[in-house]
């Protein structure tokens, strides 16, 4: 079988400004409707803890777009693939090309003004969430647990 993050117990979600709050709503996504643990942590503070997880079977979705923060998180990529993490990196054609061949997987954005870049982003993490929920067989429509925070009377 090819390993993939549908088999991962675990799934960490960083970025840098911005793309912080997008790998918090990743990681959301991802616990919401495919049932795997999943965090989202600001890049700055991987080795503040989260660092210590990180081994071949712990997946790290990046989000680094080519912004002034890049060089920054693409060190925080270094490491998490120096310990055996496999990276998911979600990047533009540039970050993509810096990049070179260290990620495991690399999800290529349009190049957008930094200002839209958040609402560019959100878009694959959740679709990457509702794919590996329907690959672990979940109701995406129905997820367990989950209510709604605001009722219609």
């Amino acid at each position: 079988m090819r390993w993939g993050l549908s088999v991962a117990q675990s799934i960490l979600y960083i970025g840098r400004g911005l793309s912080y709050p997008i790998a918090l709503e990743g990681a959301l996504k991802l616990k919401e409707i495919s049932y795997i643990h999943a965090e989202g942590f600001a890049a700055g503070e991987l080795k503040h803890g989260p660092i210590a997880l990180i081994d071949e079977n712990i997946p790290v979705v990046v989000l680094a777009p080519s912004d002034d923060l890049f060089d920054k998180t693409m060190s925080n990529l270094k490491e998490v693939a120096a310990r055996g993490g496999r990276v998911v990196l979600i990047t533009d054609e540039a970050g993509q090309e810096k990049a070179g061949e260290t990620p495991w997987e690399t999800i290529v954005m349009p190049d957008v003004d930094p200002f839209v870049t958040p609402i560019l982003y959100a878009i694959p993490v959740q679709l990457l969430a509702y794919h590996v929920a329907v690959l672990k067989g979940t109701d995406v429509d129905q997820p367990r647990n989950l209510a709604k925070s605001v009722t219609v009377e």
